[in-house]
């Protein structure tokens, strides 16, 4: 019994101390991001996660912020990271976590690597929540940049494409954004899927006059 105690105590002190010293952040990303690797590389997964779920339930949105980067660094090596990421992360309600939960997801890919993370950009893309859509189209940016898309552009293009019509406008200018970004190098890619494009719908519509910026 003492010994959960001490546990316990060890452990509210360290969130004290990391929320503590994360509250100093007012703008950007670095220092959390920072203080998210050193507690990975610090603590075993087991507790990184432990200390992540803690953090994450702070009204204090750096501390949220530090709990999503520290589960994207353990999302390769554990379910238990990027299923939190996705069923709860994705609902909190401040885009500073979203913004994060897309750069968490990225992570996820580039551990894991960008050809065998298809499967998960597939299913995070069907999604019913927006946000982890957004994930995706907005964390993979700019997509031809990254391993495995930069030679198959293509398929980057045709994944983007399927949400040209999405339900969510804050998806939809995620996609027609990170299409403009793809057609700077590969311009003759994107016009080719935007010919095939019905306009005639207003969201698409809207997606097509952000992809097509650089067509014109």
């Amino acid at each position: 019994m003492e010994q959960i105690f001490a546990r316990r105590s060890v452990l509210a002190n360290t969130i004290e101390k990391l929320t503590r010293r994360v509250k100093k952040t007012k703008h950007g990303f670095i220092d959390i991001r920072n203080t998210a690797d050193e507690v990975v590389t610090s603590e075993t997964v087991e507790e990184s996660i432990r200390l992540a779920r803690r953090l994450y339930a702070s009204e204090m949105h750096q501390a949220r912020v530090l709990a999503t980067f520290i589960l994207g660094r353990l999302a390769a090596k554990s379910d238990k990271s990027l299923g939190y990421l996705r069923m709860r992360v994705s609902k909190d309600k401040d885009w500073r976590v979203q913004e994060t939960l897309a750069k968490a997801f990225d992570r996820y890919c580039t551990d894991i690597g960008y050809k065998q993370a298809l499967p998960m950009i597939r299913e995070w893309l069907a999604d019913s929540n927006p946000n982890v859509r957004r994930a995706v189209t907005e964390g993979l940016r700019i997509w031809t940049n990254k391993p495995y898309f930069s030679d198959h552009p293509e398929a980057a293009v045709r994944f983007l494409s399927h949400l040209k019509d999405d339900d969510s406008e804050y998806v939809r200018r995620s996609v027609g954004n990170a299409l403009r970004d793809i057609s700077r190098k590969h311009r003759k890619i994107v016009k080719a899927e935007l010919q095939k494009w019905d306009t005639s719908r207003k969201s698409v519509r809207q997606t097509y006059q952000l992809a097509s910026r650089f067509q014109r």
